[in-house]
């Protein structure tokens, strides 16, 4: 058994499969023994032809040619090139032999037998017990027909005692019981335990460090067994895993006769492009007094069908996603080519360009031919801008810019529909506001939408835009008296296409996509959003945004670590909304 150990552990590490495996184990167990025997027959019959130092010089060098072959095994594993080879030495030795001892009827010639019993023992099939058998035959008739006139000096006992050693070599392999026999023909025998769950079995030291792998180490993690030996097992491990690997090692040391755990061990990478870290149920057993520990590793099949079938879930959802948001923008942008030829037409025939209306009535159409286009355009670039958020693609750009006249723009845009509804705009602008650094186009959007929003559902009262700087934060409110954001509705908003449900919002238009632009622009530009909602007193919306010296500040973190900004700015990704008495 330690034999065959040794043999397996010198084969190439590229030969994984176990037929393979054990037939190219036979092979260079024979490869390794055939010249050790070969080179014993030359010391006996060559110094009946020349004199010691020569027969000695001659055993050596069939000793190191013989060696080569097994070599080549272990370099290449190329099996089909070594066989053919090891015959015609086999054939070129047994036949050499047989002359040097006298021919055909010295008992040296019955090593020519050999090459037909360990071809059929190597190959186990009946082309290599044929070729075996004709490589015998050829070694038998060239020993035959050319014997050395000299041989008769050597004395026919040593001849006996070549071949009884190497019958020695055949009673420790073949199988003589009928148990064996069954068993190597794959019948009812005993198994062992890799075989029967597929398991990988590790000898341990109390440390953790692996003393001994078995073979099933190749299919599990596509490593050879030597790798894992020493810490390669406490290597492979994700670290994550490693706390829970270490206190059980220390739990064993401590009395405790067996642990069970779930891991995750880095496999190699294979042709199929598996993943790095795959899920594992490993075993230890105590063995004796904590003095060796014996571990069991099988593949958590569960749960690798579960991740596999997750990865794909999640990249099916990803493709459908950006599916749906390509669509959207096509669409939206061929819609808005003709409306704003409608908007525009709309506007010239209003100001009566080229001509005065027959009657109000025309006025009134064209009226309502204008909101409408503007109402569809607004929907389309915000449909628009919401793809571009969800597919990574819109563009920001830094510029310094006063913060009261963005407010004032956006405030200034919904300054009809607010007095249409009886609603004051006001502005509270600290003073130390002044100029911010940031993306005017994208801070002027969400002024925008959060004063639309507000006006859009208050009846009547007030809306009140207020700012405060905190270092390079700006901080600002759009708050509104109007009719406030029940509890299940606040946990919705920002979903694409939500809005909320009351018997006041029946009667207002929207496409509840306004505050979902607004929450990814304030993510775009590295902000936080929060909201403060009262059913029926209002709602306040509070947006902090990083606006002045944001190249330092990120030089400072990449060198220093995270700031406190960063941090801080943590917390408000969090999109904390909340809803107050």
């Amino acid at each position: 058994m330690g034999a065959a150990q040794a043999c397996a552990r010198l084969l190439h590490p590229s030969v994984v499969e176990d037929a393979e495996r054990a037939r190219q184990k036979r092979l260079l167990g024979v490869l390794l023994a055939g010249p050790v025997l070969a080179a014993a027959g030359l010391l006996l019959v060559l110094p009946g032809h020349m004199d010691g130092a020569a027969s000695a010089a001659w055993a050596a060098m069939m000793l190191g040619l013989g060696l080569l072959l097994p070599f080549v095994l272990i370099a290449t594993a190329l099996r089909q090139l070594v066989e053919p080879a090891a015959l015609v030495a086999g054939v070129a030795a047994a036949g050499s032999l047989t002359a040097l001892a006298g021919g055909a009827a010295a008992p040296m010639a019955g090593l020519c037998a050999a090459l037909a019993i360990e071809a059929a023992w190597v190959g186990r099939s009946r082309p290599a017990a044929a070729a075996g058998m004709g490589a015998a035959g050829i070694a038998m008739i060239a020993g035959a027909l050319f014997p050395w006139e000299a041989a008769g000096t050597l004395s026919p006992a040593w001849g006996w005692l070549v071949i009884s050693v190497y019958g020695a070599t055949l009673a420790a392999r073949i199988p003589f019981s009928k148990g064996q026999a069954a068993t190597e023909e794959g019948g009812d025998g005993p198994l062992e335990i890799e075989e029967l769950t597929g398991a990988a079995v590790f000898q341990m030291t109390p440390t953790g460090d692996i003393v001994q792998a078995s073979d099933r180490t190749r299919q599990l993690l596509g490593v050879a067994p030597e790798i894992m030996l020493g810490s390669g097992l406490f290597d492979r491990l994700l670290v994550a895993d490693r706390v829970v690997y270490l206190s059980a090692l220390a739990d064993l040391r401590d009395g405790c006769d067996r642990k069970s755990l779930r891991v995750r061990l880095r496999r190699a990478v294979g042709e199929a492009g598996e993943g790095a870290y795959r899920p594992f149920f490993l075993e230890l057993v105590r063995r004796g007094d904590a003095e060796a520990i014996a571990g069991v590793l099988c593949e958590d099949r569960l749960a690798a069908e579960l991740e596999q079938a997750f990865a794909e879930a999640r990249e099916n959802a990803q493709a459908a996603a950006l599916s749906k948001t390509q669509f959207l923008a096509s669409v939206s942008h061929e819609l808005r080519t003709p409306l704003n030829a409608i908007v525009g037409f709309s506007d010239v025939l209003a100001n009566e360009m080229f001509g005065p209306f027959a009657n109000e009535k025309q006025r009134e159409y064209v009226g309502h031919i204008r909101e409408a286009g503007d109402h569809l355009l607004s929907v389309v670039n915000a449909i628009l801008d919401v793809s571009k958020l969800q597919s990574g693609t819109y563009a920001l750009g830094s510029e310094p810019f006063e913060f009261d006249q963005a407010v004032q723009m956006a405030m200034r845009m919904n300054a009809q529909k607010a007095q249409e509804k009886g609603i004051s705009l006001d502005a509270d602008i600290a003073d130390d506001v002044g100029v911010v650094d940031c993306d005017r186009r994208a801070v002027q959007q969400i002024l925008i939408n959060l004063l639309s929003n507000a006006v859009k559902f208050t009846p009547a009262g007030q809306v009140e835009v207020s700012a405060h700087r905190l270092g390079d934060r700006l901080d600002f409110t759009v708050s509104d008296t109007g009719i406030g954001i029940a509890a299940d509705d606040l946990e919705r908003l920002g979903t694409p296409f939500m809005q909320v449900h009351s018997d006041y919002t029946r009667h207002v238009e929207g496409t509840g996509l306004g505050l979902t632009l607004v929450k990814g622009l304030v993510g775009l530009l590295n902000g936080g959003m929060s909201i403060d909602s009262t059913p029926g007193k209002g709602t306040s919306v509070t947006v902090s945004l990083p606006v002045g010296h944001r190249h330092r500040a990120e030089e400072d973190s990449e060198e220093h670590g995270p700031t406190c900004r960063e941090v801080w700015n943590s917390e408000w990704k969090d999109d904390a909304l909340r809803k107050t008495a």
